[in-house]
C-alpha cells in the first residue's frame, strides 16, 4: 500500500471515531426521557410534603402561642395579629393560614377553644391527598380528605 493510501485509510478511520451515530444519539435521549419520568413526578411529591410540612410546623408554633397567650390572658386570641404573629411567606406562598378562637360560654359548660386551618393554594392544591389541614386546641390533627399520614 501506498504512503498516500495509508494516510487515507487513517483519516476515514479517525473521522469515524470522532462522532456519535444516530442509534447511540436516540438511546441516550431514551434513556434520558425515562430518568425523566421517573424523577419529575417524585420531585414534585417531595415539594408537596416539604411544603405540607413546613405549614404544619408553623400551625404548631401558632397553637403553642395560642396557650402561652391563655396562660397570660386567660382567653385565647381571636386573630394572629393578636397573637402578634405572621405567616413566614415560604407557608403564605402555598397555603392560607386561618385562626378561629371560642370564648368559654357563660354557664362553664364549654371551655374556650381555638381551630387552625391551613388552606392550599397556588402550586399546593396539587397535594390532593390531604388538601386542608386542621389543628385544634385540644391538639386534634386533621385533614379535610381524612387521610392520617398527613401530618408528622
Amino acid at each position: 500500500m501506498s504512503p498516500a493510501r495509508t494516510r487515507l485509510r487513517q483519516a476515514q478511520v479517525t473521522a469515524r471515531t470522532r462522532g456519535f451515530t444516530l442509534i447511540e444519539l436516540m438511546i441516550t435521549v431514551a434513556v434520558i426521557a425515562i430518568l425523566a419520568a421517573i424523577a419529575v413526578p417524585s420531585y414534585y411529591q417531595y415539594t408537596l410534603r416539604s411544603n405540607r410540612s413546613a405549614a404544619e410546623s408553623v400551625m404548631q408554633e401558632i397553637a403553642s402561642a395560642q396557650e402561652r397567650y391563655l396562660v397570660d390572658s386567660r382567653q385565647f386570641a381571636g386573630n394572629l395579629s393578636t397573637l402578634g404573629y405572621s405567616v413566614p411567606n415560604t407557608v403564605d406562598s402555598n397555603y392560607r393560614v386561618d385562626m378561629v378562637a371560642t370564648a368559654a360560654s357563660a354557664s362553664g359548660g364549654t371551655p374556650p377553644d381555638y381551630t387552625i386551618t391551613a388552606t392550599p393554594k397556588g402550586s399546593q392544591v396539587r397535594d390532593t391527598g390531604c388538601k386542608t389541614l386542621t389543628l385544634n386546641g385540644d391538639g386534634s390533627k386533621k385533614a379535610s380528605t381524612g387521610a392520617t399520614n398527613c401530618w408528622k
